[in-house]
């Protein structure tokens, strides 16, 4: 891991580049002749680089010193650049477009952690399930199997719908509760030192590869897979965004660094609150594409393969190279 001195050496032409703006715009400093020159692009370039910054230091709980001048910096900087508070479409797109994927890679380490956990149990108790089937019951009922697979079943004229759904708008809007409150318990759970957040990445993991050992050995992997490869892609993400929130709570309240406690998990929450806003937004595009797009019967296979592959490059890369300008 990169350390505070490293830190500093790499990003400090940079933020005395934004202070030496703020100066000038604050009448601290007069601008001479052949003297460097700031442009507003420039220096809304510098306040979003500096706001990554102060999110990496205070993930990895650099020295007080650094996160302080780094706070100051970068709210100076908001008043100045940003003299009007955003609101409305102007604000979500700019949380879309630029915070949400930059405060995800900055918490890179919490994503990989949330991954480990939510795939390990997937892949492990899924394997387990599909070569020993009567292991379902120590997940689910037998009721609840047989239930999944007349779920599955080609047969069936909307796949996926519960018996008490008769509607595809009832599923939208239980998908979305169903999404919302799993990702809630993920993010919640971090506020037990991490262990409600390690529990329920870890469960619903495991649920999730026991349903697909079974449906596979029971021979319905066709309609399976089909049915979850496309909305996949922003539910799973979105439910490991929400685990890496949860992380970053439990490791605040457990080492919180050179602060109090308090002062420390508020920081976080405020962090970790751009997350929140993303993965919200997420489960309900998965909520609108289970219902309307995964569950139809009539589509081919194939159709639904490839629209998957698309939404799976476009949110892996939405991730790793959203909100990354020069300057």
């Amino acid at each position: 891991m990169m350390t505070p001195l490293r830190f500093e050496e790499l990003y400090q032409d940079q933020w005395s580049e934004l202070e030496g703006f703020l100066d000038r715009l604050a009448g601290r400093a007069t601008i001479t002749i052949g003297g460097p020159h700031v442009t507003a692009a420039r220096a809304a370039a510098l306040y979003r680089r500096a706001c990554e910054h102060l999110a990496l230091a205070r993930a990895r709980s650099y020295p007080a010193y650094v996160v302080t001048r780094l706070e100051r910096l970068t709210d100076e900087a908001h008043q100045r650049i940003y003299h009007h508070r955003e609101l409305g479409f102007a604000r979500l797109m700019r949380v879309a477009s630029e915070e949400f994927p930059r405060t995800v890679r900055a918490h890179r380490w919490y994503v990989a952690a949330a991954t480990a956990l939510f795939l390990l149990p997937t892949v492990v108790v899924g394997l387990l399930v599909y070569f020993r089937p009567e292991m379902i019951l120590s997940v689910v009922s037998s009721d609840t199997a047989a239930e999944f697979e007349q779920m599955y079943s080609p047969a069936a004229s909307s796949i996926g719908r519960t018996r008490e759904a008769s509607t595809d708008w009832m599923m939208f809007g239980f998908y979305i509760r169903n999404n919302i409150s799993v990702a809630f318990q993920c993010f919640a759970g971090g506020l037990f030192a991490g262990l409600g957040t390690v529990f329920f990445l870890a469960y619903n993991g495991a649920f999730s590869g026991a349903l697909a050992g079974y449906l596979t050995e029971r021979g319905l992997s066709g309609t399976f897979y089909a049915f979850i490869a496309t909305h996949s892609a922003f539910e799973l993400t979105a439910i490991v965004i929400a685990g890496t929130a949860g992380l970053r709570l439990g490791h605040t309240l457990l080492a919180p660094g050179r602060k109090h406690r308090r002062v420390a998990l508020i920081d976080a929450s405020r962090d970790t609150a751009v997350l929140l806003y993303g993965v919200t937004a997420m489960l309900v595009v998965a909520a609108a594409v289970e219902a309307f797009w995964s569950s139809a019967s009539w589509l081919d296979p194939i159709a639904k393969y490839s629209v998957a592959a698309v939404c799976w490059c476009a949110v892996l890369g939405y991730f790793v190279f959203q909100g990354r300008r020069a300057g």
